[in-house]
């Protein structure tokens, strides 16, 4: 009851979060990019936490429960992947003076080819956050008793209404929320689960041999080395995170919101595998898909009453920060690529905010229905990185390509897009059922990359040898002449909005971490074992908010 009690709690705290915003998007632009004003280090924080989600715990914890250090492995590729995405493609992205992803393909690619790429985007987004719904809601039954269906309901519902009411602010706050909680609720479960197996040195004692092995099972180094370079195609050009990229104020700003989250993934993979690790000497038959429990029943065994409620909270938000960066961005290139470039050019900034909020409830319900389906299709292990696999290197590696070419053709995108989606496909679906001919977990990786980097080089090479240079690109770089000449003077009134808004955001952000420091402490009555260590992280909270608020009040608005 105390666990449920401190779920809803923070559930409805979070939604008023999400209201509390619904006043501050004006325009696309405020709405979707926090009017390209938002701090680096909240844009890095917010990459982050968008990035990461209960399928860390539900997935990375299974391959950690079976197979051990390898599941921490497998996470530092993604430390490389922001670093590759700091030092040469976030600033890219942000110079393009684009607001999304599929805007700049349109310019650089032509219409056709954003077409094409929005379709499978949005698709393809919505697959992979209706698992990470999956991940969450199969957390929440589990841990509290509850059937799966309701529950992934419930859940999807309360993930997709504070994104339509409140835009990227909203989202961002929370994913700070997110990290802060569920840092402290790791914090606390580590020394439980060792105090549980009898010491670090129980542990190392009952664990298998190779254990410890950088790479094991069917996660080998040819893995390892396809997943680091999916990584950096993934966030150096999946267009959830070029949003975050474009909404800070300068190109130097986008490396550093990619630098962030890449020192952000040196050490967390450690702290969140520990316990998972750990359990494997604890309760060492979990098989199968069991496997994917084993976060959530390691938390159960060593974690009172209430401290479960936290947990449970820190990992269904932070799948909510996941989820809801997609869902804001999907809708963002619905409204502006699709509603407002295509369907409707002249529509009014009141009904495309109607549009952006309509989306994001349209593709949230579909974003349900897909986490329903996912135990059926093998568990989020297998549909997370076969997705991965399948179109990670076909979507991604394409206009990545296109920020750095002025060889590369809207038709070659396609033609590229299309043998390399196909071929995956004929290798993870139509080979299998045939033939009988599967591809181990990393040639199917490597393959998934390999081949659309491959394609693109001998495009690239067979256009230079002919000396031919795009028309789009030619094309570009008319447009952005002519932006250059005008650049559109902000408004007083946008100016102080835009101000507002992001003082706001840092005053909300404050206020938050206040409220969790006071939820911590309230905690600390139920948990007189540990309340010392619990009543310091709660203190150590309530500090940080100092931060956010001393920059809030940095921010100066003259409405003379």
């Amino acid at each position: 009851m105390i666990d449920t009690i401190v779920i809803i709690v923070f559930s409805v705290f979070i939604m008023l979060v999400g209201i509390s915003f619904s006043r501050t998007g004006r325009n696309l632009k405020s709405f979707f990019a926090g009017g390209e004003s938002v701090p680096w280090f909240i844009g890095g924080m917010s990459l982050f936490m968008s990035f990461f989600s209960a399928g860390t715990f539900v997935a990375w914890g299974s391959i950690a429960y079976s197979h051990g250090w390898v599941a921490i492995t497998i996470q530092w590729t993604m430390c490389i992947g922001g670093l590759i995405t700091g030092l040469y493609l976030a600033p890219k992205w942000k110079a393009t003076g684009n607001l999304t992803a599929a805007e700049f393909i349109k310019e650089r690619l032509g219409s056709a080819v954003q077409k094409c790429y929005i379709y499978v985007f949005m698709i393809v987004s919505v697959f992979l956050k209706g698992s990470v719904l999956y991940s969450v809601a199969k957390l929440v039954s589990e841990s509290l008793d509850y059937p799966l269906i309701p529950v992934t309901i419930v859940l999807g519902i309360l993930m997709i209404a504070y994104t339509a009411i409140g835009g990227l602010w909203a989202v961002m706050v929370t994913d700070i929320l997110q990290f802060v909680v569920l840092t402290a609720a790791i914090v606390i479960v580590i020394p439980l689960v060792f105090e549980e197996v009898g010491g670090v040195q129980s542990f190392l004692d009952k664990v298998p041999d190779d254990f410890f092995n950088v790479v094991n099972g069917e996660y080998t180094w040819g893995f390892i080395v396809a997943f680091a370079l999916y990584h950096i195609f993934y966030i150096g050009g999946n267009w959830t995170f070029v949003q975050r990229y474009t909404s800070v104020d300068t190109p130097r700003s986008a490396s550093k919101v990619a630098y962030l989250f890449a020192a952000l993934y040196i050490a967390s993979p450690i702290l969140w595998m520990i316990p998972p690790m750990v359990y494997k000497a604890i309760n060492p038959g979990l098989t199968g898909l069991a496997t994917e429990t084993a976060y959530i029943m390691v938390c159960k065994q060593v974690l009172p009453a209430g401290l479960l409620g936290l947990m449970l909270t820190g990992m269904y938000f932070s799948t909510s920060a996941s989820a809801n960066t997609a869902l804001n961005v999907v809708s963002a290139v619905f409204t502006n690529d699709i509603y407002k470039g295509t369907l409707h050019p002249q529509a009014s900034e009141k009904k495309l905010m109607f549009i952006a909020r309509a989306s994001s409830w349209f593709f949230g319900f579909f974003m349900i229905i897909v986490a329903l389906i996912v135990p059926l299709i093998g568990g989020i292990v297998e549909f997370t990185l076969s997705i991965g696999a399948i179109t990670g290197g076909p979507l991604l590696a394409p206009p990545i390509w296109a920020l750095f070419s002025k060889r590369l053709t809207g038709k070659a995108t396609v033609y590229i897009t299309a043998v390399s989606l196909s071929v995956n496909l004929l290798f993870k679906i139509v080979f299998p059922l045939l033939i009988d001919y599967k591809l181990s977990r990393a040639n199917e990786m490597l393959l998934g990359v390999v081949l659309p980097f491959v394609l693109l080089a001998c495009v690239e090479l067979y256009a230079k040898s002919r000396g031919q240079v795009s028309s789009e690109y030619l094309s570009l770089k008319l447009t952005k002449a002519a932006r250059k000449e005008a650049i559109q003077q902000i408004d007083k009134e946008e100016e102080i909005a835009l101000k507002s808004q992001n003082k706001f955001g840092l005053k909300m952000i404050a206020f938050s971490l206040t409220f969790i420091a006071l939820l911590l402490y309230v905690l600390c009555f139920f948990f007189a074992g540990g309340s010392p260590l619990v009543g310091g992280i709660a203190t150590v909270i309530l500090i940080s908010a100092l931060i956010p608020w001393r920059a809030a009040n940095k921010v100066f608005i003259n409405r003379a």
